[in-house]
Formats: C-alpha cells, structure tokens, sequence
C-alpha cells in the first residue's frame, strides 16, 4: 500500500513563508507527476503547482512568482516553497502523484490526507 504523507502546514502572517512537504512510501515502481493541490473553504479543489517525472514544471496563474515546487527523486517526495504568502492562499493543501506499483503497469493516482495553511495576521 502507497502512503503520501504532507507536512509542514501552519498559521503564518501575510507576508510570511511556509515550506510544505510530501512523501510516498510503500511499494512503489515509479512515479510519474507529482503535484500539489489546494481547497478552500467552499471553494472547488485547484491545482497549485505540478512537477513531472521529466522535470516539467507547471503553476497555477494564483501562485506563479510566489511558489516554487520542487522534487527529490530519489526520496519519492515533493515540496513546495510558499513565500508572500497572501490570506487567500489559505486552505488545506493536498499532495498527488501518479504511482506504478510494478514495472511496466498501470498508473494509479493517490492522494494524501492534506496539510491545513492558514495566513492571517
């Protein structure tokens, strides 16, 4: 069984920084994107940022110059360096990756339980 497990979240006064991290464990093959989600409260799910197996990286219009995702590949994790941060950046964030369980198969996506970041002064 794959486990993505993010740490890191907090409060922070606008401004501030936070540096978010997410690990997979488990019997993994490979892992192709990795990418960090985030919700509000009553708002609908979107992508922050997204890093690929490549190196591609991707970010969300709301984030772009403030946040930058990073991957360690050998660790199976992913972080994502938040600066500026900004009260609407509050949520819970979420990782996602895309995960072969053994060579040559499937990708199945998984996600972690989430981390909660709260900017307010």
């Amino acid at each position: 069984q794959v486990h993505l497990v993010e740490s890191g979240g907090g409060l922070v006064q606008p401004g501030g920084s936070l540096n978010l991290s997410c690990g997979a464990t488990g019997r993994i093959s490979s892992i192709n994107a990795m990418r960090w989600y985030r919700q509000a409260p009553g708002q609908q799910r979107e992508l922050v940022a997204e890093v690929t197996s490549g190196g591609t990286i991707d970010y969300g219009d709301s984030v772009k110059g403030r946040f930058t995702i990073s991957r360690d590949y050998a660790k199976n994790t992913v972080y994502l360096q938040m600066n500026s941060l900004k009260p609407e950046d509050t949520a819970v964030y979420y990782c996602q990756a895309g995960i072969q369980y053994s060579s040559g198969g499937k990708y199945y996506s998984r996600w972690g339980r989430g981390t909660q970041v709260t900017v307010s002064s």
